[in-house]
């Protein structure tokens, strides 16, 4: 599965305010970005939209919700599979995951925030909703790049409004071990896009698209890391790689952190783009609905095939 390496992954700085589409900063951003998804298939990006303070408070939230009773969290459910609370897994026994579901829209925290306080919680509603509009914005430039770098600028209307977005917050408890233990095993995310942050505990690895080496993630305070998933390869046919990650845990300390998953609308068909299919690439996977991938994620069926080729791949 690849060697351990104590590399860094690229950072690349997204903070500056003259980053607009169509001018010098943009296109020397956007060069990182290439470079960095050709090598690693992920990286760092640095963001200031939120204060260190802001930070801290929403992992104090995170730790408020995940401290309560079982059969509350679990109230939080979704008919579309992992969207909703994952935990008490014994293949996974130190995660809990909590997904909302177009975070960016107050009215919709709100209303998920409800089934765990009947009587609301502004506070953390307006934290979370917060988050996830300040993360939208970064996703947005992000996949706006990707789609120039790939020269398929056409289809960015069409592409942005067949996204929406699951804000998922994380806990891993502590295993009071000194030897590391697997918090997440290796995979991908199903997912176009994913931007995450964590508090002091570290535990993400990531895996070099190129090289198959593992790399540690030791954040700075205004960064997160941004990675691909198997939807984006799959519209993209190939021309990048769905990340491969895990989580590794030692100590006791809790491990929290928050993903802003950027997700294909339901019932929308994945299809790469005509320009992106040719004899030298040829077509990857069938036209497919990623809530339906999900479904077959789900299923006896898919725990025995890798998800996205054993699902719609093409034998070429």
């Amino acid at each position: 599965m690849g060697s351990h390496s104590p590399s860094k992954l690229p950072a690349i700085d997204f903070t500056k305010p003259e980053l607009k589409p169509g001018t010098d900063q943009w296109d020397s951003v956007k060069a990182q970005v290439q470079q960095a998804l050709q090598e690693f298939g992920c990286f760092e990006a640095l963001f200031d939209k939120f204060p260190l303070e802001f930070r801290e408070t929403i992992f104090s939230a995170l730790e408020e919700l995940f401290d309560l009773p079982l059969e509350i969290k679990t109230r939080n459910v979704s008919k579309t599979p992992y969207h909703g609370y994952i935990g008490q897994h014994p293949k996974i026994p130190l995660f809990e995951s909590i997904g909302f579901d177009d975070a960016h829209v107050l009215e919709n925290v709100e209303a998920q925030t409800r089934t765990f306080w009947p009587q609301g919680n502004t506070s953390f509603s307006e934290i979370m909703q917060s988050y996830a509009k300040g993360l939208r914005e970064l996703d947005q430039m992000i996949r706006r790049m990707i789609l120039e770098i790939f020269e398929i600028e056409k289809y960015m209307d069409e592409h942005m409004e067949s996204s929406e977005y699951l804000l998922k917050v994380m806990r891993y408890k502590g295993p009071r071990t000194s030897e590391p233990q697997v918090g997440l095993g290796p995979h991908t995310d199903m997912d176009l896009v994913t931007i995450l942050c964590q508090n002091e505990v570290n535990g993400l690895e990531l895996q070099s698209s190129s090289t198959g080496e593992w790399i540690d993630w030791i954040p700075s305070n205004d960064s997160f890391i941004v990675t691909i998933g198997e939807s984006l390869h799959a519209w993209l046919n190939g021309r990048l790689k769905a990340t491969y990650h895990r989580v590794m845990l030692s100590g006791d300390k809790p491990r929290y952190s928050v993903g802003l998953f950027t997700v294909p609308k339901a019932s929308y068909m994945i299809k790469a783009p005509e320009e992106l299919v040719d004899e030298a690439h040829p077509l990857l996977y069938k036209p497919f609905d990623y809530t339906e991938l999900l479904r077959f994620q789900a299923s006896n069926e898919g725990r025995y095939q890798f998800g996205l080729k054993g699902y719609c791949g093409v034998q070429n």
